[in-house]
């Protein structure tokens, strides 16, 4: 880092991208539904969907937020939690 703002911005957003957790697993198995079925029922390809439930996407878009909880019937509150560190209290 060279201290520039947006470096330390940059590291930031990748700290943060890391609290998330995604709990599509879950979701699909409460609802017996496999990746493959998921995929074809929201027209997301199943490699985005697997960059998505194994945490390594950096981002979404709206729309496909929305047609993922339309098919899961859930809210988005219920695909995603944060991860705190033990002790560490909500700002």
């Amino acid at each position: 880092m060279t201290g520039r703002p947006d470096d330390r911005d940059a590291a930031d957003g990748q700290d943060e991208a890391e609290a998330i957790a995604i709990r599509l697993d879950e979701l699909l198995s409460e609802r017996q539904m496999t990746l493959t079925e998921l995929s074809a029922r929201v027209g997301v390809t199943i490699v985005n969907l697997s960059v998505l439930k194994n945490g390594r996407a950096r981002a979404i878009r709206f729309s496909t937020l929305t047609a993922l909880c339309d098919v899961l019937d859930c809210q988005p509150g219920d695909l995603f939690t944060v991860r705190r560190p033990a002790g560490e209290r909500r700002a």
